[in-house]
C-alpha cells in the first residue's frame, strides 16, 4: 500500500495545474522542489511539508494528512501573493480529488494561510495549510 500523502500530492498537483484561476496567475509553475540556484519565474507554488496521522477506526484504515503549500512572488507588495493564495484555496477547498486505486479522499479542507515578506525584504511568501481525510480503498 502506498503512502496517502504521495497520492494526495499527485492529485493536488493535477488540480492546481488544471485550474484556470491558478493557471492565470502561475501558468504551470507548481513544483515539488525548487533549487535555490535555479529559481523559476515568479509567481509560483511549491509543495512544503506533509504530516500524516493515523485516523483509523475499527475496520477503517484512515489517515489525516496536513499539507503545506508555499506561494512565492516578487511583485511589489503582497497583492499578487494574496491573489495566488486565494486561487489555490479556491481550487482545493472541498475539491473532489481522485487519489488513485489505493486511497480515497473523504474531504480536503482549507485550514489557514498567511502572507508575509521573506527575509530578503523583496519576496512575498504565502503559506497555506490544508487538512485531508483519506481512507484505504477496499
Amino acid at each position: 500500500m502506498s503512502d496517502p500523502s504521495d497520492a494526495l500530492q499527485v492529485a493536488i498537483y493535477d488540480a492546481l495545474v488544471a485550474d484556470a484561476g491558478v493557471g492565470a496567475l502561475v501558468a504551470d509553475r507548481v513544483f515539488d522542489k525548487v533549487s535555490v540556484g535555479d529559481l523559476p519565474e515568479m509567481p509560483y507554488v511549491a509543495f512544503g511539508d506533509f504530516q500524516v496521522l493515523d485516523d483509523g477506526a475499527g475496520c477503517i484504515d484512515g489517515s489525516e494528512v496536513f499539507v503545506t503549500l508555499h506561494v512565492w512572488s516578487r511583485q511589489r507588495g503582497t497583492r499578487e501573493a494574496k491573489q495566488v493564495v486565494s486561487a489555490v484555496r479556491k481550487a482545493l477547498h472541498e475539491a473532489d480529488l481522485a487519489l488513485g486505486s489505493d486511497h480515497r479522499l473523504i474531504e480536503i479542507m482549507f485550514r489557514d494561510s498567511r502572507v508575509f515578506f521573506d527575509a530578503d525584504g523583496l519576496t512575498a511568501h504565502g503559506v497555506l495549510t490544508f487538512r485531508a481525510l483519506t481512507e484505504t480503498a477496499v
